[in-house]
């Protein structure tokens, strides 16, 4: 974890313990380098959020969203966060846990893609 912000640090390894099972699910694809040879990590703080998923080499966030986020004011919220991580270089593609539970090989593939995408624009290079 690159923050040296105490705070941060001390919740992102608060929101990692207290991961949901769709983020486990995706966690479990995501480590190791398992998708397209790239480093993920997860719950990474960046500015006022915490990222679910994040590529920093080629600057590709992933998010998991829970029923919570089909609410008016969470899809304002999201879109808020979306555009400041945007602002910061970001891609920032999002799924709902019935994705990850539903058809996982189809969010890993879509995952493979992004990756590809930023690898060819020149990013992560």
């Amino acid at each position: 974890m690159r923050s040296s912000d105490l705070k941060a640090t001390s919740r992102a390894r608060l929101l990692r313990r207290e991961a949901t099972g769709a983020e486990n699910k995706l966690w479990a694809a995501l480590r190791g380098r398992q998708a397209g040879g790239c480093k993920f990590v997860r719950q990474e703080p960046i500015g006022p959020y915490f990222a679910d998923f994040v590529c920093r080499a080629r600057k590709l966030i992933i998010e998991i969203d829970g029923a919570i986020h089909d609410l008016t004011n969470e899809m304002a919220s999201d879109e808020r966060r979306t555009s400041y991580l945007s602002r910061l270089g970001y891609r920032v593609i999002r799924f709902t846990n019935a994705d990850i539970y539903e058809s996982l090989d189809h969010v890993i593939e879509k995952i493979g893609n992004e990756l590809a995408f930023s690898a060819s624009h020149g990013e992560g290079k």
